[in-house]
């Protein structure tokens, strides 16, 4: 008898098939614009200096490896708190608290079942489109998924038509909201989209769940952290989900945290009871190492101040790049089609290019990006620039 004879194939990932594809090209001007994470001009993922010297530090200082709790270590989540709502918010005292996780995803994963044990019955609201591993999370936490309009097939965003659907929710449900850096789209509200936004969240007593798993990519740690800080000021719950791989550099190490934020202290206790208790049957404790490494890096002045400018280097690197994309096509007349690009925010652009074209990059040019048109604008240097706005030419010629 097989126990596992019905047992089919589930289907790869598709970004982590294009890796696989990728690595297979023989071809020397193959340009990687598929996979989520930064690369710098010589096509690395670098370990930030801030990182490696925060760990040569621990290396000599670390005195145990036992586990560090359910909700993890608590200098690495208060510091995370403060950089996430500022280091003068008034909830810091009493009414925020941070339970890590290992990474974003799993920051994602714990809210969901948080939502599905403590708040049977609520629906969550996920943009048109998102990053797709949002749909089959909460899925399989068992929750209800609806979408809103974000970003239409004219590659602008549709403000108004997210507006309306967020109006007809359902009053009580769950609505994730993208703080910054927009994933797959690099579109992001302005501050009076999102004050609009606040206002149907009120209106509709909804609980918004903001995911914010890049800042410091978007205007700077600071602004990229303005709605998040609105929300909190103007409401009595919040859920916030965040991560330490890209502006941390820390991917592997799976660092990350879900952020709440309840209307009194006692309130705080309760829920964070129910995390700890979740969170015991999903991963026990969470990783310490890549939290000890943030903690040391926010605590430290010097190390801050190392990493503050590292990450201010990549932001402008990554911008840069997304201009001067946009001017390299200029010489083909496809500057005005493709000037979105260089007012997206973050590593991602919804280039607008058709599935089609995508798969011609690719067959023609070994140029890899998402069949949606998701190009990683991290991927690139700017040394190819012209090589990249060549062959988009060609396709769309």
């Amino acid at each position: 008898m097989s126990h596992f004879h019905s047992i089919n194939r589930v289907p790869g990932d598709p970004i982590l098939g294009l890796m696989d594809a990728f690595r297979a090209d023989r071809n020397p001007a193959k340009l990687d614009l598929g996979v989520g994470v930064y690369k710098d001009a010589q096509g690395l993922t670098p370990i930030p200096r801030a990182v490696k010297l925060a760990e040569q530090r621990l290396v000599e200082s670390e005195t145990t490896k036992s586990y560090i709790g359910g909700h993890g270590d608590p200098l690495f989540g208060s510091l995370l708190s403060q950089l996430i709502l500022g280091a003068d918010s008034p909830l810091l005292a009493e009414r925020a608290g941070a339970t890590q996780t290992p990474g974003g995803t799993g920051a994602l994963r714990l809210c969901a079942d948080f939502i599905a044990h403590c708040l049977p019955g609520r629906g969550i609201w996920l943009s048109d489109p998102t990053w797709p591993i949002h749909e089959s999370i909460f899925a399989a936490a068992g929750l209800r998924v609806g979408h809103y309009p974000y970003v239409g097939t004219d590659n602008q965003l549709q403000v108004e038509a997210m507006i309306a659907a967020l109006s007809h929710v359902p009053k009580g449900d769950v609505v994730l909201l993208h703080a910054c850096c927009h994933n797959p789209t690099g579109f992001d509200l302005s501050q009076a989209d999102w004050r609009r936004v606040l206002e149907v969240v009120k209106a509709r007593e909804l609980l918004p769940l903001i995911d914010f798993a890049y800042q410091g990519f978007g205007d700077g740690l600071g602004p990229d952290a303005w709605a998040v800080r609105l929300f909190a000021a103007e409401l009595p719950e919040l859920l916030i989900t965040s991560s330490c791989s890209k502006n941390f550099g820390l991917y592997r190490e799976r660092t990350g945290a879900l952020l709440v934020c309840a209307e009194t202290a006692d309130k705080l206790l309760d829920v964070r009871s129910q995390l700890a208790f979740i969170a015991r049957n999903l991963w026990s404790t969470p990783p310490a190492h890549g939290a000890a490494v943030a903690a040391s890096i926010l605590a430290d002045s010097e190390l801050h101040n190392l990493w503050v400018n590292e990450l201010e280097t990549m932001r402008q690197r990554v911008a840069s790049l997304r201009a001067g994309l946009v001017e390299a096509l200029q010489p083909y007349g496809l500057n005005e089609r493709f000037a979105h690009i260089a007012v997206q925010r973050g590593m991602f652009s919804y280039t607008g290019l058709s599935p089609t074209q995508v798969q011609r990059l690719r067959d023609e040019f070994s140029v890899y990006m998402v069949g949606s048109g998701r190009a990683n604008m991290a991927g690139l240097d700017a040394e190819r620039l012209d090589q990249l706005a060549s062959a988009i030419a060609r396709v769309c010629g």
